[in-house]
């Protein structure tokens, strides 16, 4: 049995469809989306986790359905989850979708392990 919901990874692919390197991982008990070789998403459960700009943080989870991500219990600045609520609308849906991929440009690259 799937961890996450099969219908938001689909919504993801085809979000994804039109970029190059994209590649899928299964971890943390969901599954990623990893955009040039960087994590930009993920889907844990039935919430979408989105990296972000850190300087968005604040301003991001003040929005309906968006919280901080805290994983282990230590929220991390910089991944919010959003829940249905947060993206019931495709509009809604592909502004979270943007500030990931946005930010990605930008974001370091986790270290790969030998």
């Amino acid at each position: 049995m799937k961890k996450y919901s099969e219908s938001l990874a689909d919504r993801v692919r085809q979000r994804f469809a039109v970029l190059p390197n994209i590649t899928e991982k299964e971890m943390m008990g969901g599954l990623t989306f990893m955009y040039n070789d960087k994590m930009c998403v993920g889907i844990i459960k039935d919430e979408l986790m989105c990296r972000i700009d850190p300087d968005l943080h604040e301003a991001c989870i003040e929005k309906p359905g968006c919280r901080t991500m805290d994983f282990t219990k230590r929220p991390m600045k910089g991944y919010i989850m959003i829940d249905n609520i947060g993206m019931k609308t495709n509009k809604e849906f592909d502004y979270w979708i943007a500030l990931a991929i946005e930010f990605n440009k930008k974001a370091m690259s986790s270290k790969k392990k030998k």
